[in-house]
């Protein structure tokens, strides 16, 4: 690296680090980790364990983002001075380290840019993932099944903590859903931009005369509800039916009535539960889970209702949201941000990270764009009231 493109690859670092301190507001953040630092040694704080985990989590994710950018900024000085004292010295090898980390300084601020776009109202939050089988037969239902080992595998390579609520097997093969968490801070936000219908493409292994077959599979993902919510759900406004958990194939599993089907009557939302051993565990995650759909539903009410307000704005994720190409090529694309690879076993081993960003960055664009529309449209209106 020349010492031109040297100094142009620092200025570009230093811009986009004075993006993300601006977006971050460390002083801010210091103010909240002191507050959370206050509530996690309150007396009796263990008294109600959720409540204590979610303060804990909140405070060791914060502590980890101040961390994360005060070693950023003092990497990005470190590597100016490096650079300086390799030029004075004529030393190539330093000359050369400070290209290496400069790489380094660069990929690391990427990925810190997209924690400081994940601002939304429940970014921060577990995530809570359903996968359903669509349109395709078997071959959806072994779709839905591939979806849930991607997934899983992504958690896995992050470390995340991962616990599947219920599953739904078909048949022949495959799932007809499934259910699964992931216990770590701000997965909702990084997975909701997984959330709507994947497209695979491929020669069926299920059609004996070798013909390329389309099926469909739905993701849905919500956040996981806090104690703080207060979504309170009278016994009244719920139907639950008990029956006997199940297996691949139908095959039962065991011989006591523990699965739970949970319906809330107003508004037909209907949540199964078979993983847990008792049907009182099943009985809590299924309202847990439905807690958190009444959530999403209540959030999207508000949305809907300040969409309203501010006129047509553009801007729908639409249904099809990614296509998996196996066959006649090889390609995975997303045809909301254009991302694409050519490497479809990386990306069903769990290597979703290059989507998982670009739907971040588009939607955070999006929702910018949105603000710009409002506003313009505000002050036309204004203005026409003149």
């Amino acid at each position: 690296m020349s010492d031109i493109d040297f100094s142009e690859g620092l200025s570009a670092a230093k811009e986009t680090f004075a993006t993300i301190s601006g977006a971050v507001e460390p002083e801010k953040l210091r103010q909240r980790i002191a507050e959370l630092e206050k509530e996690a040694s309150a007396p009796g704080l263990w008294d109600d364990q959720e409540n204590a985990q979610v303060v804990t989590s909140k405070l060791s994710s914060a502590q980890a983002q101040l961390r994360r950018v005060e070693e950023m900024g003092q990497r990005i000085d470190d590597v100016e001075m490096m650079r300086e004292l390799g030029q004075e010295e004529s030393d190539a090898d330093t000359i050369a380290e400070s290209d290496t980390e400069l790489g380094k300084i660069t990929k690391d601020l990427a990925d810190l840019e997209i924690s400081t776009l994940l601002d939304g109202e429940y970014d921060e939050r577990q995530a809570v993932v359903t996968i359903r089988s669509g349109a395709g037969g078997v071959d959806a239902a072994d779709w839905a099944q591939m979806l849930l080992r991607m997934y899983l595998r992504w958690a896995e390579r992050h470390h995340y903590k991962t616990k599947v609520l219920d599953t739904s097997y078909a048949e022949e093969a495959g799932i007809k859903s499934a259910t699964f968490q992931v216990n770590e801070p701000y997965a909702y936000g990084k997975l909701s931009v997984e959330g709507g219908t994947h497209r695979l493409v491929r020669i069926s292994p299920f059609d004996n005369q070798g013909r390329r077959q389309t099926s469909f599979a739905a993701v849905e993902v919500i956040p996981l509800v806090e104690a703080t919510d207060h979504i309170d759900i009278p016994d009244s406004d719920i139907r639950v039916d008990t029956y006997m958990s199940s297996g691949p194939g139908g095959q039962g599993v065991n011989t006591t009535y523990s699965a739970v089907r949970m319906t809330h009557i107003p508004t037909g939302l209907v949540v199964t539960m078979q993983d847990e051993r008792s049907q009182i565990q099943n009985r809590a995650a299924a309202l847990a889970v439905l807690q958190s759909r009444l959530l999403v539903m209540r959030h999207e009410e508000e949305a809907k209702r300040k969409k309203e307000l501010a006129g047509d704005i553009k801007a729908s994720w639409g249904d099809q949201m990614r296509s998996y190409v196996l066959h006649p090529y090889q390609m995975v694309k997303d045809l909301r941000t254009g991302y694409e690879t050519s490497q479809t076993q990386s990306v069903f081993d769990g290597d979703i990270d290059g989507f998982i960003d670009a739907g971040i960055r588009w939607r955070h664009q999006q929702q910018r764009e949105q603000e710009r529309e409002a506003e313009a449209e505000a002050a036309a209106a204004k203005e026409a009231t003149k």
